[in-house]
């Protein structure tokens, strides 16, 4: 074992100075290309420069090789370690693939994510938007008889909304439901610095789905991936994107069979007309009314101990008409917040269950501050308040709607002439 870890670290560092040589060698190079150029010397300068790039992009190649082998490792380190394997197995696990193995890209692995352990009834309302998707997701798999002729599934739907209205949570909740492989990008994970990068990983976030199949594709912010042509913050990177994505996704409408592309826009109107023409389907998110608001306020709230019954949910519903799903979120944590923030400024005693609960000062003896019961290391024996419709009155004016009323006229406009209605 001991000579076989010992072979291994050797290789290691051999790698590591195979790579300090290139880059020196880069180094050099580019040195001499600076002072033949300081020098006048232009033809030179060109051909040293040149030759500094060529080295260079050898050197980035062998260092992004590097640290994606290292990356494996690490990858197979944990399934060893989780497996419970023992030390022998990880060492004859040790092996780096050669330029002949397969390699999967960076941006792929960050890219796939878990279905998350968000369900269908956290969503609040848009019980029409639910059906469509439940049909595009998992009808052309579990009823394959249905889509015969003319019959097509949908295979690429347009969430689009005002900010915070639940877009990205249901492309969350259908995965989860249909426990599909996930894909969630968005633009900053697409766009590279690298000349070709940002077209590769687009292909490889495709090519990657079209393996795992059923499949879903979710892509974030689509509007800054995909605006409108000839605009002014258009450039040449975003053109060539824009470019793979339309062939992407028209291989996918073309026939595809178990792939779905899910995107999320606020500003469906600066989309590129084709990008938008390949969506099959667009769906309005609108802000949650009063009943979907209730149920937002209840799943929210969750299992923290509180007084709030229906009253006090339709109390809290009419205090928020024009919040987004997300404003709400933050209203709630707040709320959540202040009993506890109430118990810094309490004296505590100490009941005959052994439990420390809130007590005013005036005429009570044994009594202890916080701080004194963590001196005790008694903090889980502290009665915690529950939460109450005061908290939700005292903490509401911090609290205001985040979406304008111009903002949905521009959405609703939108809708009338391109899409439909999450709600029917």
């Amino acid at each position: 074992l001991g000579d076989l870890l010992e072979v291994k670290t050797n290789s290691v560092l051999q790698m590591t100075d195979s790579l300090n040589r290139l880059y020196d060698e880069a180094n050099t190079t580019l040195l001499q290309a600076v002072a033949e150029d300081r020098n006048d010397k232009k033809d030179i300068a060109y051909k040293l420069y040149e030759k500094a790039y060529k080295q260079l992009c050898h050197y980035r190649k062998e260092f992004d090789d590097r640290c994606l082998r290292h990356f494996q490792r690490a990858e197979e380190l944990e399934r060893t370690r989780s497996s419970g394997s023992s030390t022998t197995a990880t060492v004859q696990f040790w092996r780096f693939p050669t330029d002949s193995s397969p390699k999967s890209s960076y941006f792929v692995k960050s890219s796939n994510v878990k279905s998350s352990n968000v369900k269908f009834d956290d969503v609040a309302g848009l019980e029409h938007c639910k059906q469509v998707l439940i049909e595009a997701a998992t009808w052309p798999e579990k009823f394959p008889k249905f889509f015969t002729g003319n019959r097509k599934p949908w295979r690429s739907v347009l969430l689009f909304g005002p900010p915070g209205s639940g877009k990205t949570l249901l492309a969350k909740a259908i995965a989860a439901k249909a426990g599909f492989h996930f894909s969630s990008i968005s633009p900053s994970a697409i766009v590279s610095k690298w000349m070709g990068e940002s077209e590769q990983h687009v292909k490889d976030l495709f090519q990657e789905a079209r393996e795992k199949r059923p499949s879903i594709i979710f892509i974030d912010e689509i509007d800054s991936l995909c605006g409108t042509r000839g605009a002014n913050n258009e450039n040449e990177p975003s053109r060539r994107i824009k470019s793979e994505l339309l062939v992407h996704m028209q291989g996918v409408c073309d026939g595809v069979e178990h792939v779905l592309i899910l995107a999320a826009t606020n500003t469906p109107y600066a989309l590129d007309k084709a990008i938008l023409r390949r969506f099959d389907l667009r769906i309005y998110i609108p802000l949650p009314n009063e009943e979907a608001r209730k149920h937002i306020f209840k799943v929210q709230i969750g299992e923290t101990p509180s007084e709030i019954d229906e009253n006090g949910l339709k109390r809290l519903a009419e205090w928020t008409d024009g919040f987004s799903g997300s404003d709400i979120s933050s209203y709630v944590k707040d709320a959540l917040y202040r009993p506890i923030r109430t118990l810094r400024k309490k004296s505590f005693v100490k009941t005959k269950d052994n439990v420390w609960v809130p007590c005013h000062d005036a005429g009570v003896s044994d009594k202890k501050s916080l701080v004194d019961i963590e001196k005790l290391n008694e903090t889980e024996q502290i009665q915690v308040p529950k939460i109450t419709l005061d908290d939700f009155e005292e903490v509401r004016y911090r609290h205001k709607r985040t979406v304008k009323d111009a903002e949905l006229k521009q959405l609703e406009e939108f809708k009338n002439e391109f899409g439909v209605a999450g709600e029917m």
